[in-house]
């Protein structure tokens, strides 16, 4: 059983109850590994999210503005509803050929889908044949988002030791937001120092081209790992499956896992696609700051997540996931309105603060989520299990969030909608954290 640990140089204890271990230099390259792909995946996230008014202007008519912004968050919405369908292919792939092979095969997905918008012709060049094209490259970006979240943070904890493995898988969502800050920033500086004119014209197409490189990159890193512990223990004491959907779906316990999952990640969908995602459109177009401004508020509340997100990971494996999250869904059900009130005054330092609030309030849920959807599931169906829960919450919850909330406010006029969904999602992972047991260093099933 141990002839694979140790062609990889790992240690194994003779005891039954301690993990094996990576030696430093191999976790370190685990970590960096399975963060490569998020990077990549939330790079074009921040991207979208901050050239949404652009591409309404550049795939839709302009005539219509808000029509324009509208169908561009109706086609991100729409890329979520795949989720779930590539959730299941890659969960399922990386359950019966391993964490990374659906690695490898997520990121040439999603970097071929990001660089390919960057090429895209647009509107005026070809009418309604732009905003179709559009929507087949985020679809193909939808799919292999479904398989990359899972497998990446399965990969990076399945390979952490057991008493630091929420500081360890918080990493790639630290890289997440780091992308986004990347993303925005480069927003920022396209529509700061591109004469005026030239971000519609083809300032866009360099934001989603540079996805190239940095794909390439992260594929050929991703190319060089081993696989993880965990999955090559199971599959040399044949406990894998080679119908992991079928396993999945028929354990009525495990189904039970999946509901909670969906509901435990309710808050990261609010939290992530409207307290980020979404937050440059929603001050530019709907409290009327201007672009640079809103970007700021965005930057800042990015940065309090860099800060957070490795802390309230290691502060997991110390008091233990559940308090985190409970924690975390009080303190965002508590924020939201007043928070969003700040934002809706229309004052950049009113604004910076209450992003910054929301976002130390959103940070340990947005940390400790992911190691918590991995210890929820055994590894022989970690990878569909995961992929199936995620994503369900993150398709219905979340993609149609910028949609919704620009559709609501459009008929209503109220600002604060956004704040309210928070609210709401907010308490359904609070209850969803309540129930879970706690699995903070225990091993993984």
């Amino acid at each position: 059983m141990n002839s694979t640990l140790d062609s990889l140089g790992v240690s194994m204890s003779t005891g039954n109850t301690t993990a094996p271990e990576l030696t430093s230099s191999q976790l370190r390259r685990a970590v960096f590994g399975g963060s490569a792909g998020v990077f990549v995946e939330f790079f074009d996230y921040g991207i979208y999210g901050f050239l949404a008014s652009t591409i309404a202007v550049v795939f839709f008519p302009a005539d219509s503005p808000t029509a324009g912004l509208i169908m561009t968050w109706g086609i991100f919405a729409l890329t979520f509803l795949i989720r779930p369908l590539g959730g299941l292919i890659l969960g399922a792939f990386a359950d019966r050929a391993g964490r990374r092979s659906a690695l490898v095969v997520s990121l040439t997905l999603m970097t071929v889908a990001t660089a390919a918008i960057g090429l895209l012709p647009t509107y005026a060049t070809v009418g309604i044949l732009a905003p179709i094209l559009l929507l087949v490259c985020r679809l193909l970006q939808g799919f292999s988002a479904g398989g990359e979240v899972a497998a990446a943070y399965s990969f990076v904890a399945e390979n952490s030791p057991t008493d630091r493995r929420g500081f360890f898988t918080a990493l790639p969502q630290f890289g997440s937001y780091s992308a986004m800050l990347c993303g925005t920033g480069l927003g920022v500086g396209l529509a700061t120092l591109l004469p005026e004119g030239a971000l519609e014209s083809w300032g866009w197409r360099t934001a989603f081209l540079i996805a190239a490189p940095l794909g390439i990159v992260g594929y050929w890193i991703r190319r060089n790992l081993n696989d993880t512990i965990a999955f090559l223990n199971a599959k040399e004491e044949g406990e894998t499956t080679e119908s992991p959907i079928s396993a999945t779906i028929k354990d009525g316990s495990n189904v039970k896992r999946v509901l909670t999952a969906i509901t435990l990640a309710l808050l990261n969908s609010s939290g992530y696609y409207i307290l980020f995602n979404y937050m440059p459109s929603y001050i530019e177009k709907e409290i009327g700051m201007p672009k640079g401004d809103s970007l700021v508020v965005t930057l800042c509340a990015v940065l309090v997540m860099l800060v957070g997100i490795p802390t309230m990971g290691a502060l997991s494996d110390q008091i233990g996931r559940r308090r985190v999250l409970i924690l975390s869904a009080l303190a965002c059900a508590a924020l939201a309105i007043p928070c969003y009130a700040l934002i809706a005054q229309g004052q950049l330092g009113l604004a910076i603060l209450g992003a910054m609030i929301m976002a130390t309030a959103f940070c340990g849920h947005s940390a400790v989520l992911n190691v918590t959807l991995v210890e929820l599931f055994p590894t022989r169906v970690r990878g569909t299990s995961y992929s199936l829960g995620y994503n369900l919450s993150t398709a219905i919850f979340g993609g149609a969030g910028p949609l919704v909330m620009t559709s609501l406010i459009a008929a209503t006029a109220i600002t604060a909608i956004p704040a309210y969904y928070v609210l709401i999602t907010a308490m359904g992972t609070g209850i969803a954290a309540w129930s879970i047991r706690e699995t903070a260093g225990k091993e993984l099933d």
